[in-house]
């Protein structure tokens, strides 16, 4: 036989990683419709039942007397099970989704999201990026819903948006980096370059690496963009400056060069307008908002912090904005009233 046998051996092994994955899919599914029907019957029984929570004990024992080789449904499965089905047994938003992730990962929502937005958000962020546990947990631990939900940088036109809008975040966590006390902005490039797995579960796994010191020529000069991405939500090149100071209205100039070097020279017919994001050791709002009110540029500020966050400080002030936005909307209320 001639040739080289690797191709076709290898679609072979494409067909049994995918018939593999379509089979544990299935068995989660099932599994998570069992634990919904186990939570069911649980909480109903519970309030029906003269025994109440001792109707779950006694269960657990009996499984366990009677059937010991069946595992997770012990006492402490069974009282999960329940408080799931009870969580999102009303739950229209959840219903969808809710065979889409682990079982291990809806314990982790479970455990670790206050509300129920906190839970619904989780939710629908591992079905669309496929979160394995560490990575959930990673985010759960760095309050990445909090700062999502306090982040202003949603994605507006000049930039044609798919029929969801993104939003970026205004404070990335970049903990994993383990840079030293004293860095420069190469070593933090550097940094993200070999930790870029991480990096994307951070910014979102959307971003699809494309280099670091990407090159763009403008007249006889070139110039370098720290890293260039390209997103696959919004079909753009995503270019990131970093910096290991305070923002400066002077950054935007340098961005808005590259963006229109990299519309003019790289970016493909198909694809939308490139944006930049100014990654900053820190920001005074009130100057990124100067410095924006007249750009035109997709270009976003944004900072980052080399620990994890207070999750109690962010959840504050997330009360706080809600807080903020139900009064607005209240005076808004009480004034077209009063116009009325």
């Amino acid at each position: 036989m001639s040739g080289d046998i690797a191709p076709y051996a290898n679609r072979i092994i494409t067909m049994i990683e995918q018939a593999r994955q379509k089979a544990l899919h299935s068995v989660n599914t099932e599994l998570i419709k069992l634990y919904l029907n186990v939570g069911e019957y649980l909480s109903v029984e519970s309030l029906n039942s003269s025994w109440g929570n001792a109707f779950i004990d006694a269960t657990a024992k009996y499984i366990k007397d009677n059937c010991p080789g069946i595992k997770g449904f012990n006492r402490r499965g069974l009282y999960r099970m329940r408080q799931f089905y009870e969580t999102y047994k009303d739950n229209a938003f959840v219903s969808p989704l809710v065979t889409q992730i682990s079982w291990t990962n809806h314990l982790l929502i479970m455990s670790g999201a206050k509300s129920i937005e906190e839970k619904e958000f989780y939710i629908a962020l591992c079905a669309k990026e496929k979160y394995s546990k560490r990575e959930l947990e990673r985010q759960i631990n760095s309050a990445y819903y909090q700062r999502y939900m306090l982040s202003k940088q949603i994605l507006e036109p000049p930039v044609t948006l798919p029929s969801e809008n993104v939003r970026l975040l205004d404070s990335y966590v970049l903990e994993f980096l383990d840079l030293p006390d004293k860095f420069s902005e190469n070593d933090l490039k550097r940094a993200i370059v070999q930790n870029l797995k991480s990096f994307i579960l951070e910014v979102g796994k959307d971003f699809t690496f494309v280099g670091e010191e990407y090159r763009v020529q403008v007249g006889n000069s070139d110039y370098f963009i720290d890293i260039l991405f390209y997103h696959r939500g919004l079909s753009c090149l995503v270019a990131f400056e970093l910096k290991i100071d305070k923002f400066q209205p002077e950054y935007l100039g340098k961005m808005n060069f590259y963006l229109e070097a990299l519309d003019r020279e790289h970016k493909k017919p198909n694809e939308n307008p490139s944006i930049g994001v100014i990654l900053c050791a820190g920001k005074d709002d009130e100057v990124v908002e100067f410095a924006m009110s007249r750009n035109l540029s997709p270009a976003m500020v944004a900072e980052y912090t080399l620990k994890l966050i207070d999750k109690k400080l962010l959840e504050q002030k997330l009360r706080e904005f809600k807080g903020l936005l139900l009064e607005k909307q209240t005076k808004a209320t009480q004034l077209e009233k009063e116009v009325r």
